[in-house]
């Protein structure tokens, strides 16, 4: 991560010659803690965004400090155990604003970085799709817009004429002036990428496919678990933030189809600007028949609680606090047994799996099939002869399926989904209505169309004749 001549953070251009075993970036980390010291987090940040962490510092306070973060004492000692351990980045665990970060600069003599800045960069460098790099761009600028720096102020123009003396527009708002309509060129492209997810998603639900998206901490283990689940060949590496565009697969649970979507990781104190960015993503979470939330049983369980809770909050943001949920515990393999028991009695719901072994994945199967099982709708329908797409269709999506043919049609019981029920509503009752009623013909005359609640017509009199 590097300054631009705007003083803007700009991710980290590859190339150049490197020292032998010595990373080019050494940062130095610090922190505004009320209890505890625990910055590993930060630090695997840093290794994934490629910067070596040289040291690290902690100050215990309720809030930081409004101007400077840390406290004017701590910011001396920082100063020196910068010096001494050669580092030349400071990394600060929380987002700092504007002034904090001039003031940090300032008083260190270091460039600074916050925990946004270190997520972005690293969402930055594994943007792979087009769409990809324009929520990363996006959300980029809008982090930055309030940071950018008059470096040009020598530049202001002068007016001419009446009412137009006086300086003329600097440089730095002319910078503002050009990212704000980037940002609304972005918003506007990104509208069109949630346009056409709207169309695929809308030829998912005409298919009435029971859908399936795992979530998560990030590093956690999804994409190991999808492949595990669907047999995909989805790329799977041991950093942060490795998946940034959703990948949807499909696999069959007693006959039926189901697809499956790996989403993005989250992350505690996770950038609104990548939320907001990453909306047309994150949409696949939210429109979901079940949500399977994927935590890594190897963190400890005060980490644990926290990571869940943090995926928990992320996902009441965009509106998914109301899907189904299926807590999945991965990386069983790396743990004890006293371990697995202890999971067992906290967390009683979950599911211990390891993805990489394959233990679990079957029970994990099992719960995914009972969970959809619970909202499945049974239906007993008539399908005119004419409509063999519809019967070839519950062939291959519909449970437990009966059929019999008949005169009118082919009589059909089945479980579906709620979506295909609404969908197939209209081969229900009236249908039914006219298949039943052959059975009732001849008793009373009765037409075999006639409405089965109509009454009996009644014999109609003869007129009275007159008497002479």
């Amino acid at each position: 991560m590097n300054r631009s001549r705007h003083g803007r953070t700009v991710p980290t251009r590859s190339g150049g010659a490197r020292g032998p075993g010595r990373a080019r970036q050494r940062a130095f980390c610090i922190a505004a803690l009320p209890q505890g010291d625990d910055l590993s987090e930060l630090h695997e940040l840093l290794r994934t965004a490629g910067v070596a962490v040289a040291g690290e510092m902690v100050q215990h306070r309720e809030r930081p400090h409004a101007n400077t973060y840390l406290g004017p004492g701590k910011l001396e000692e920082v100063a020196q155990a910068a010096r001494e351990s050669e580092a030349n980045l400071i990394a600060c665990d929380d987002e700092l604003t504007p002034r904090q970060e001039r003031n940090l600069e300032k008083e260190l003599g270091l460039p600074v970085v916050d925990r946004t800045t270190v997520i972005l960069d690293i969402f930055a460098g594994h943007a792979g799709s087009a769409e990809g790099k324009l929520q990363v761009e996006l959300a980029q600028l809008e982090y930055n817009l309030a940071r950018m720096r008059g470096l040009w102020t020598h530049l202001e123009r002068l007016g001419g004429g009446i009412g137009t003396r006086g300086p003329g527009e600097s440089q730095i708002e002319t910078d503002r002036r050009l990212a704000r309509d980037r940002i609304a060129a972005l918003r506007r492209r990104l509208n069109q990428v949630r346009s056409s997810r709207a169309v695929m998603r809308a030829e998912r639900e005409r298919a009435a496919l029971p859908e399936i998206a795992i979530a998560g901490y990030t590093n956690a283990g999804k994409s190991t678990l999808l492949n595990a689940l669907t047999g995909a060949d989805v790329g799977v590496r041991d950093r942060l933030f490795h998946t940034l565009d959703p990948n949807t697969r499909t696999m069959r649970l007693g006959g039926r189809p189901y697809l499956v979507t790996d989403t993005v990781g989250f992350i505690r104190k996770l950038p609104h600007q990548l939320v907001d960015a990453f909306s047309a993503t994150l949409e696949e979470t939210l429109q979901a028949d079940l949500i399977v939330h994927v935590a890594d049983a190897c963190a400890p369980e005060e980490d644990l609680t926290g990571m869940l809770r943090a995926v928990e909050d992320v996902l009441e943001e965009i509106g998914a606090e109301d899907r189904p949920r299926l807590l999945v515990l991965n990386k069983v393999d790396l743990i004890d047994e006293e371990r697995r028991d202890a999971l067992t009695v906290v967390h009683r719901d979950a599911v211990l799996a390891s993805a990489v072994t394959g233990e679990g994945i079957e029970q994990l199967r099992e719960r995914i099939e009972r969970e959809f099982r619970r909202t499945l709708r049974r239906v007993e329908l008539l399908v005119p002869y004419s409509e063999g797409a519809v019967l070839a269709e519950l062939h291959d999506q519909a449970g437990e399926l009966a059929r019999e043919d008949t005169p009118t049609g082919t009589r059909v019981r089945a479980l579906v989904s709620a979506r295909m029920a609404e969908r197939l509503e209209r081969f229900t009752t009236p249908a039914l209505t006219s298949v039943q009623t052959p059975e009732l013909e001849g008793q009373d005359g009765q037409r075999d169309d006639a409405p089965a609640d109509s009454a009996p017509q009644q014999p109609v009199p003869e007129p009275a004749r007159s008497v002479a």
